[in-house]
């Protein structure tokens, strides 16, 4: 029975990395993906222009599933910083299967002279960070976001290398590097914007007692300040 729309698509994805796995992805052609799946290249064209969408599908499974794990109520009640470290060890997490193979579809994205890849990369690269911020809930605006996605985008990326060469269990080596890289860039976001002040049990009831003096502004939240569930901010 043929498949619907939805499994075709990802019976052809699977099917390329598995073949890229008995090779590598750039042994894998897609008459070779056409004829495994008994279909025709007519059929793939309907769902992928070229090879390189492919390695587009593969990357979305990963960013689905970050998202997937943003909908817990666990993960709302995360800091900002473990939600970020969450997100991201999640969208590796996705991949590890084919680390190998995920490796080498980022080699050939680099070769020289594959401008018309790497451009699209890019952007690729941007997209899945501002749903990582979405995801974790940031509402930071103008400046501060464009230092927010710089900070996050360099973080990933970093992750994203080592992860691809480590070989520890359950990729340790590589979430005590995201650690690492998400504490200091809370210590440099608190020595530039410092540390929001957290009104605690305590606070209320002296407020109950005497009202303060003067008010106290409200400050954006910082890169890796914790972020209440029930706060629905637009993202910058």
């Amino acid at each position: 029975m043929k498949k619907n729309k939805p499994e075709l698509r990802d019976a052809i994805v699977d099917t390329a990395v598995a073949l890229a796995e008995r090779s590598s992805w750039e042994a894998v052609r897609l008459f070779d993906v056409a004829t495994e799946l008994n279909i025709s290249l007519d059929d793939i064209r309907l769902y992928f222009r070229e090879k390189e969408d492919l390695v587009d599908a593969w990357f979305d499974r990963a960013d689905g599933q970050m998202l997937k794990a943003a909908e817990t109520v666990e993960f709302l009640s995360l800091s900002s910083r473990e939600r970020l470290r969450h997100l991201i060890m999640t969208w590796l997490d996705a991949l590890v299967a084919h680390r190998k193979v995920t490796r080498q579809m980022i080699g050939a994205k680099l070769e020289p002279g594959h401008l018309h890849i790497q451009i699209p990369a890019i952007m690729r690269i941007s997209r899945t960070v501002q749903w990582m911020r979405e995801a974790a809930q940031r509402d930071a605006t103008f400046l501060r976001r464009a230092l927010e996605e710089t900070a996050l985008t360099t973080i990933y990326l970093a992750t994203f290398t080592y992860w691809m060469q480590d070989t520890s269990e359950n990729s340790q080596r590589t979430r005590d590097f995201l650690e690492h890289k998400l504490l200091v860039a809370e210590s440099l976001d608190h020595r530039i914007y410092g540390v929001p002040r957290k009104e605690t049990a305590t606070d209320y009831a002296e407020q109950s007692v005497s009202a303060p003096e003067t008010s106290t502004k409200p400050q954006p939240s910082s890169l890796t300040e914790p972020i209440a569930p029930e706060t629905h901010a637009k993202s910058g």
